[in-house]
């Protein structure tokens, strides 16, 4: 009688956990199933399929959106999409290597300040992404714009023609994604000085390594996890940035996001558009698998598997 009660005991308490678990799951789950993975899979089945007469997609099935954006049209073979695309794969690449040469220092730079101010240096990093991303755009279009201090500065120095602004050009579009996705980088690479062991840069110094030595023996695998972090919220959203290359590239920097936003505004043509973003998701994907491997083969820790 005893061992029954204590069996129903114990059903009775994984029933109340199962309920437990799914009630504190399902509206997460929910959330995704709904705003990720359908349209998700809503975007493939229309990257296949064929384009309508007024941009929508319509059966039969076939691949030539994905030919498409290979450059096969029905005028022949042109480089144009897969020039965006390596635009788009060379100005992540720039964009996210000037990030983590700015992002280091002053990651550094902060740990060694008090640690009264390192809130309040934190915060002024944080601060001007809490802007919206178009008005900070707009704000870089002004200082870049012909006749400004930056655009005259370039002027005497004989990088731009006379009368001729930073803006709109690849350097504005790479300056601006720099500038949108520092704080990105600075704060993951923040918690990794924070963590620093300094007993092994000061051992290295001990041991009259030069600077650059030091750095990569001692502070460079310390800081690895907070670097491969970085660098994935970095490249991943700038591979498929819209906003800032519409506005400070001025339709001469177009990359993979303008390209797919355009077919499904103007350029009336669903399929094509979602075979770019298809390709995204491959991006993305790649790019995390790579990180992984890299985050395994430099030193790894499980802390740095991504």
């Amino acid at each position: 009688m005893l061992q029954t009660s204590q069996t129903a005991s114990r059903r009775h308490a994984v029933v109340s956990e199962t309920r437990h678990l799914l009630f504190t799951v399902t509206p997460g789950a929910a959330w995704i199933i709904v705003f990720l993975v359908l349209p998700s899979v809503y975007l493939m089945a229309v990257a296949f399929m064929t384009n309508g007469p007024y941009g929508l997609p319509q059966l039969p099935l076939s691949l030539n959106s994905f030919e498409q954006l290979a450059g096969v049209g029905f005028l022949g073979w042109s480089p144009g999409n897969l020039y965006t695309l390596l635009r788009s794969l060379w100005q992540t690449i720039v964009a996210t290597g000037l990030v983590v040469l700015v992002a280091y220092p002053i990651a550094y730079y902060i740990t060694t300040c008090r640690a009264r101010w390192r809130p309040i240096m934190l915060l002024l990093v944080v601060v001007p992404s809490w802007t919206n991303q178009v008005i900070r755009t707009f704000g870089w279009m002004n200082l870049l714009a012909p006749g400004t201090p930056l655009s005259n500065l370039a002027e005497i120095l004989g990088l731009i023609s006379p009368n001729m602004g930073l803006y709109p050009s690849n350097f504005a579009v790479t300056l601006g994604l720099v500038y949108n996705f520092l704080p990105f980088m600075v704060l993951p690479l923040y918690a990794a000085f924070e963590k620093l062991d300094t007993a092994q840069v000061e051992a290295a110094q001990d041991l009259y390594a030069k600077p650059v030595r030091a750095f990569w023996n001692a502070v460079f695998p310390q800081t690895l996890p907070g670097l491969l972090a970085g660098v994935v919220l970095v490249a991943i959203p700038a591979f498929g940035m819209y906003v800032i290359p519409e506005l400070l590239g001025g339709g001469k920097a177009m990359m993979l996001g303008n390209l797919v936003a355009t077919q499904f505004s103007g350029g009336s043509n669903w399929p094509l558009g979602a075979a770019g973003a298809i390709l995204m998701l491959i991006a993305t994907f790649i790019g995390l698998f790579a990180m992984r491997r890299i985050g395994k083969r430099l030193g790894g820790g499980e802390e740095v598997v991504i």
